[in-house]
């Protein structure tokens, strides 16, 4: 019998349950993991180093990085934001960094970092952490919650979910009368196969991106890899377009602007200028724009413009050609791929039915949710994770 019961070992259920345990050091509170170990997620996150937060401060700014949740977390986020984070975090000896794009790490530049703050509270507040015990069902009693697993029943008083996208979870929640949203992918690498960047791979510019046909856009560097498009600026649209996507079933056209936020207009001046200033010269040779030369020479090749070809000889046609490669470029996607091993899904349990002042389920007293378990979700850069410190520190205020 515990007061308070924790299902899953992740990032949300070691947080939410130190922070309950801080507020309240009388309580016996325990935490279930299905696996052998616990804060596996952690320990890959940012290539290792764990994306802990963003550096975005002002709460109406950070709910924008949610496709998912931007109207739910303001309130949340008042509460505790970026700042409270790195307080939380350096009150338990855990320096943070912010590096360039605003994304933080700890200074050590590795999860274990994280993973030994979380492992020595639970030891210090004598939290009760218990692996291969897998949920087999939730039974909501008189005034407790029993949670069978193989080899064992818990009863609680106050249960806590924070299993992140756990279908057998969701299913579970949705006999005992949730609603379930859903889940498909988000953040992820689009599958293109196109001569103009099949020799390309490792080059990155910052470029906008629309997809074809919806109103789908975005932008930011964009990394050409040997599948095809990943980078910022492509996991952004990812997210954004998740569920019109899966529609899609991954098969959709885009349209990159090489050129970031200069038209198709703006471009063909720029091109028409370059043809009489630099009438003698190469136009393959080098880039006149600010991204990589092989790029460059690439889309003039694909423009119908030959090697030796000087910018006094391009033809109406050519320039109109190379205008709208640089800016217009349409690539067809056939299929995605995961973005590294930060598989992230937009879905989980219908916003409708959370309290978000309390993070309390709205159909049944006492049954909480933190982290990615309900349908909230991030861009990449740390903001999946700041929704699991705030998420579990408004579970921590309403348990006592």
């Amino acid at each position: 019998m515990y007061d308070v019961l924790l299902v899953g070992g992740g990032a949300a259920g070691f947080f939410t349950a130190i922070t309950i345990a801080e507020k309240n050091p009388n309580l016996k509170i325990g935490i279930l993991e299905r696996g052998k170990s616990v804060l596996e997620k952690v320990r890959i996150s940012g290539g290792g180093r764990c994306n802990v937060t963003h550096a975005c401060f002002v709460p109406n700014e950070l709910v924008k990085f949610y496709p998912r949740g931007e109207k739910e977390l303001r309130g949340p986020f008042h509460q505790f934001c970026t700042g409270d984070t790195i307080e939380w975090f350096e009150k338990h000896g855990v320096e943070l960094k912010i590096e360039e794009d605003g994304r933080m790490f700890p200074t050590s530049d590795s999860s274990q970092t994280i993973i030994d703050c979380f492992l020595s509270l639970v030891k210090k507040h004598k939290i009760d952490v218990l692996t291969t015990q897998s949920v087999q069902s939730l039974y909501k009693g008189d005034g407790f919650w029993q949670v069978d697993t193989p080899n064992q029943s818990y009863r609680c008083t106050k249960l806590v979910m924070t299993t992140g996208s756990n279908p057998k979870i969701w299913e579970m929640l949705e006999k005992l009368g949730h609603t379930i949203v859903p889940p498909v992918p988000s953040l992820f690498t689009f599958n293109i196969n196109d001569k103009r960047i099949s020799n390309l791979m490792g080059l990155s510019a910052v470029a906008t991106v629309k997809v074809k046909n919806t109103k789908l856009e975005a932008a930011g560097p964009l990394l050409i890899t040997h599948w095809g498009m990943s980078g910022p600026g492509i996991l952004r649209l990812s997210a954004w377009g998740a569920r019109t996507l899966a529609e899609k079933k991954y098969q959709f056209h885009i349209e990159v602007n090489w050129l970031h936020e200069t038209t198709f207009e703006e471009a063909m001046e720029a091109l028409k200028s370059l043809k009489q200033e630099q009438a003698k010269k190469v136009v393959g040779k080098k880039s006149p724009f600010d991204f990589p030369n092989r790029l460059w020479e690439s889309l003039v090749l694909h423009s119908g413009i030959a090697e030796d070809t000087k910018w006094a000889d391009l033809s109406k046609k050519q320039l109109h050609d190379l205008g709208g490669q640089l800016t217009q470029g349409e690539f067809q996607v056939n299929g995605k791929s995961t973005f590294k091993d930060e598989f992230v899904t937009a879905g989980g349990i219908d916003l409708k039915e959370v309290n978000f002042k309390t993070m309390e389920s709205k159909l049944f007293a006492n049954l909480f949710f933190a982290g990615e378990i309900v349908n909230i979700d991030a861009i990449t850069g740390g903001f999946n994770f700041q929704n699991a410190w705030t998420s579990g520190f408004i579970v921590s205020e309403a348990i006592t």
